[in-house]
């Protein structure tokens, strides 16, 4: 996300980045935000053991989830300008730093308040992660903006994708499941965290910045575009909310699978296929991209609630595959569009709009259907979630039909991802 701050003039002493960035901090900031989009992924494949010893409902668990979403919104609006003004580095220490409190948290929780507290933590210190990171990615390879978009795209799924699968394998065969693996993971933070403190600063802020949050809003003249994006956020982001924390519990019941390795398989493969078609989609039309990507989710969805009908454990995972494929093209190509047509000087603006959107959607459709869920079972309301998304989609669908592209006014920029 980019966001505005007023400019100063420059001087030597304050110049906007290092001349001379160290060889490994490219790969050092791409993984710590595929580890800090790990984090936020950490606890999915747990919530089911959450709700078996300690009794939480359908409503709690989504609450624990969405409250993520919270925190996050909160910096991805605030921390990129203060990063411009004080530099990069404070904001990802105090990030990382806050990441290990939560993470002290989840190892010390014995009630449902101790969870919320350090997802809104996460969510905050994630947030601020995802837009600093891909700001420092910026600075450090300021010519790579397009190729920086997609590899950190990449780099996020992937860093759900192998933190679920390696928690979900520590919970099983530990007598401490719900502690080991947010202890490993605090081990990994930890180490990134002294190599952050020794990467040197990518971005020297200029003394006398005033600090400057962008205000959400569109122009008129790309408001048609802004509808077709958001709708695609709005609808990917919600089934994203709903699929990291009631459906871990579905697949188990459904399936008759108790283990919580078959948990974070599902949630491995789907985060996997996403990142796979945000890759393989970077060069095909955006607009389009994202048209084939919400037809797709219409169908995986369906197929979803089928899968879950026959109890098919190989029908279940090849179905999380085709709906992470799908999300990666619906979220990945209403991004790049949107992200074609915005003018320069709105950029900051117009994202913030996108991605209010999209933190709602992981937040008040997800809560709703575990409120729903406690009521009257989370097998009975998926369902209707399944045709409400459909119905979004295909009018997201139709709205990209009717959309002309045109001429590209900026670059693909860097703009973050949740969980």
């Amino acid at each position: 996300m980019t966001d505005t701050v007023d400019d100063a003039p420059s001087t030597p002493a304050t110049r906007e980045r290092s001349d001379h960035p160290q060889r490994w901090a490219f790969g050092y900031l791409l993984s710590l935000l595929a580890l800090a989009l790990g984090v936020s992924g950490l606890p999915s494949p747990l919530y089911p053991i959450y709700q078996e010893q300690w009794g939480l409902s359908p409503l709690t668990i989504t609450v624990v989830f969405a409250v993520y979403a919270i925190g996050a919104l909160a910096s991805a609006l605030t921390v990129g300008p203060i990063s411009d003004a004080i530099g990069r580095k404070p904001v990802l220490i105090t990030a990382a730093l806050a990441i290990l409190t939560g993470l002290g948290l989840f190892l010390i929780a014995g009630s449902a308040w101790q969870l919320i507290v350090a997802r809104f933590l996460h969510g905050a210190a994630i947030g601020a992660i995802t837009v600093v990171s891909g700001a420092a990615l910026l600075d450090v390879r300021p010519r790579d903006g397009a190729r920086n978009g997609m590899v950190s795209g990449v780099a996020l799924n992937v860093g759900i994708a192998v933190t679920a699968l390696g928690a979900a394998a520590a919970a099983q065969w530990s007598s401490i499941p719900l502690r080991l693996p947010f202890a490993i993971v605090a081990a990994v933070v930890a180490l990134m965290l002294v190599a952050l403190i020794a990467l040197v600063e990518p971005h020297v802020g200029k003394t006398g910045d005033r600090i400057r949050i962008a205000r959400p809003s569109v122009p008129s003249a790309i408001r048609t575009d802004f509808a077709f994006s958001g709708i695609g956020i709005f609808t990917s982001w919600s089934v994203l909310g709903v699929f990291l924390s009631l459906y871990p519990a579905l697949t188990q019941h459904a399936t008759g699978h108790p283990s919580v390795i078959f948990v974070g398989v599902v949630i491995s493969v789907m985060a996997a296929a996403s990142a796979v078609s945000q890759w393989l989609s970077g060069r095909f039309n955006p607009r389009k991209t994202a048209v084939v990507g919400n037809i797709g989710m219409i169908v995986s969805l369906l197929c979803a609630i089928w899968a879950l009908h026959t109890g098919l454990t190989w029908f279940v995972i090849a179905d999380s595959v085709a709906l992470g494929a799908a999300f990666g093209l619906a979220f990945g190509g209403s991004l790049r569009h949107l992200n074609a047509v915005t003018p320069a000087d709105a950029r900051g603006r117009v994202m913030s709009a996108y991605y209010l959107l999209g933190y709602l959607a992981m937040a008040i459709p997800t809560v709703t259907a575990g409120a729903l869920a406690s009521r009257f079972g989370t097998a009975a309301i998926f369902p209707w979630f399944v045709v409400a998304v459909a119905v979004a989609s295909l009018v997201a669908a139709i709205v990209g039909l009717r959309s002309r592209d045109r001429p590209a006014t900026i670059v693909d920029i860097d703009c973050p991802r949740p969980d």
